[in-house]
This record gives structure tokens, sequence and C-alpha cells, in this order.
């Protein structure tokens, strides 16, 4: 586990973008404000992205033209159930030659493949600026 600044989850993450390579699954775990989203917009700016990186909260996936393949972002939150994943397209989502990067992957169950490289981010008590990571993959 390491304990990262703001600065330090950002630099980490534009590092972790740089070595992705296609086809590629990241799952983001963490509780609401634990910089998910952050993490994300790092990890595309290292892959290559120069759009502007949004949370896909009401959209559930945005897609991103990456330096070499799309990016797609999806935020499961609100799914009801994982049987909203076949409307998103899961099966070709998951099989693209992309890097698939998602949040709240605790929505899918076990539709998550056992591959995926997985990073949780938690709060540190009375430390806005920072965050434990752990990251598994």
């Amino acid at each position: 586990m390491a304990r990262l600044s703001h600065p330090a989850l950002e630099a980490w993450g534009e590092a972790l973008g740089r070595e992705l390579r296609a086809p590629r699954v990241v799952t983001l775990a963490g509780e609401v404000g634990a910089g998910k989203t952050t993490l994300v917009q790092a990890i595309c700016r290292g892959y290559g992205v120069h759009d502007a990186v949004t949370s896909p909260t009401f959209a559930l996936v945005h897609e991103y033209a990456g330096a070499v393949t799309p990016v797609y972002h999806l935020d499961l939150y609100r799914l009801r159930d994982r049987r909203d994943l076949l409307h998103l397209g899961w099966d070709e989502l998951m099989s693209a030659s992309a890097i698939v990067l998602v949040e709240w992957p605790e929505r899918a169950g076990d539709e998550i493949p056992t591959d995926a490289m997985r990073i949780v981010l938690s709060h540190v008590a009375d430390r806005d600026d920072v965050r434990d990571l752990e990251a598994h993959g």
C-alpha cells in the first residue's frame, strides 16, 4: 500500500498510463470522493489522451482517443444490477483492443475479467490531501 499526496497520486497515475498496453482493464474502487476520477484523468494523460476527461456518472461510458488505442471510462455507480451491463455493451468493451477504466467495479460483480488490474483508493483520516492506494495485477 502506498500513501500518496494529491500531486503524487497524479504522478503515479500518469506513470501507469505511460506503461499501459491495450487490451487492458483497470478497475478503480473506493468511497465517494476518494479520487477515482482524478486518477482516471491522470492515467488518461499518461496514455496520451488530450480531451478533457470527466466523470461519466450519467452517461455511464465515455470514449477518449488515446495515442495508440481508445480509452473507455466507465462509471458503474448508477447501475441497478448486473443486467444493466448488457445495455452498456459490456462484453464488447471487455474484449476491445483498448484501455478500459472501470469506476465502481463492485457493481459488475463477477463480470470483471480475472486478469484486470485492481486499484483501491481510501481516504486517510484527518488528511484531505492524502490517499492510500493499493494496486494489484
